[in-house]
């Protein structure tokens, strides 16, 4: 008997169930999925690319309507799910309409945080988010606005990077003392300064937003130690939060985020969760690699794989900041017990840093050159003794393949 699936959501973590669905279960289920964009899903990921200029329209797309309907799939966008009778198993739309539906799932995402200061509400305060964002950000970038960008994490990073390579002059603002301070350890996030400083983007550390202030509009930001950066748009990329309250306002529990078991499923069996909305374990991740592993789970499931648990994802960074490759993951700290072997090349921009306890990888950090990326990310994740090659990891696979063969 097929099965009425109901999916709230439109992106990146909606159209792969759409996928892996279509793969793994042709016609089990009759999918019906709601978006609040007008335009179907596309590729967050790329859109501080699209806004540099880098990529196109084209290229940010992920599904077009034509494949969902040729999957039989009912799309609805520019509307959103108000509200949920999970008792009666159906939803009110934006536009007052209803859907009944055997199974949900959430897909709902996040929303970009906006500081808690004064005049974060005035016009020319903005977020970078959706495709929606790039008209006013490209108009600014092109009449070579000044910009202050709130945020040196990967979104604020990015946003600047796109602004300033399209005319704008761009104030990057960052509360810690270094960029990227959640991946990246304090040499590799001073590397990435210097490559970021290269591209005519100015860097404020340590710097706390005060204010935005203007007479009608954004004119100023406003620091804790009273400096002011004249500007003509601010852009906040402090972080997203995840959309809890269609979950909450239905009486599922909430914490950060949706909270679902190892099946992804919520306090009822027939409602579920992925991506940036669901709290897994106390986590909640914000990034498209657990999403994608989180959809994989569950589309097995909803298959009929019984068996298929999600226990988590280990995260690493790998893509390029500035235009700079950056890639992180695991322990790039250096707990105690491990040990560091550094190799830096300013000449060329490379910087590696890899962390070993006892013989196992736990944790790497590359910047200006990440071809060996994926292959530091497996050897951490399955945890492979590296006795053999520890003296020759930081050259890179290659120069690895190379010695095993001379000595045997």
């Amino acid at each position: 008997m097929t099965e009425n699936l109901l999916i709230v959501g439109n992106g990146m973590a909606s159209v792969r169930l759409c996928e892996e669905l279509a793969a793994r279960a042709p016609g089990r289920f009759a999918v019906t999925v709601v978006g609040a964009e007008p335009l179907p899903g596309y590729n967050r990921v790329l859109l501080s690319a699209l806004l540099a200029g880098e990529v196109g329209e084209a290229d940010i797309a992920l599904c077009d309507t034509a494949w969902y309907a040729a999957q039989g799939i009912r799309l609805i966008t520019g509307r959103r799910v108000e509200a949920l009778d999970l008792p009666g198993r159906a939803a009110t739309l934006s536009d007052g309409g209803g859907i009944g539906f055997d199974r949900l799932v959430l897909a709902t995402g996040s929303t970009p945080i906006r500081l808690a200061v004064p005049g974060m509400d005035l016009p020319g305060v903005m977020t970078f988010r959706d495709l929606a964002d790039l008209p006013a950000l490209g108009a600014a970038a092109r009449s070579g606005g000044r910009v202050a960008v709130i945020g040196g994490g990967l979104l604020g990073i990015e946003a600047a990077h796109a602004l300033a390579k399209g005319g704008a002059d761009v104030t990057l603002v960052h509360v810690t003392d270094r960029l990227m301070d959640r991946q990246l350890d304090v040499s590799a996030a001073a590397f990435l300064r210097r490559a970021v400083e290269r591209k005519g983007i100015r860097l404020r550390l340590s710097a706390q937003t005060a204010a935005v202030d203007g007479a009608g509009r954004a004119e100023a930001l406003v620091l804790a130690d009273g400096e002011r950066l004249p500007t003509d748009l601010v852009v906040v990329a402090v972080g997203v939060r995840p959309n809890v309250a269609l979950a909450a306002a239905a009486g599922l529990p909430v914490g950060r985020g949706i909270l679902v078991d190892d099946g992804l499923t919520t306090s009822l069996p027939f409602v579920h969760a992925v991506g940036e909305c669901a709290e897994h374990r106390g986590m909640v991740y914000g990034l498209v690699e657990p999403a994608y592993d989180q959809v994989g789970v569950l589309a097995r499931r909803l298959a009929g794989e019984a068996e298929a648990l999600y226990g988590g994802t280990a995260l690493s960074t790998n893509l390029k900041v500035s235009g700079v490759p950056v890639f992180s993951a695991g322990d790039v700290q250096g707990e105690a017990g491990t040990d560091a072997i550094l190799l830096e090349d300013r000449g060329l921009g490379l910087f590696r840093k890899l962390v070993l306890r006892g013989d196992r990888l736990v944790g790497a950090v590359l910047v200006g050159e990440a071809d060996d990326a994926l292959w530091y990310r497996d050897l951490i994740r399955r945890g492979d003794d590296v006795a053999a090659i520890r003296d020759d990891l930081i050259f890179g696979r290659a120069f690895c393949d190379g010695a095993i063969r001379e000595a045997a």
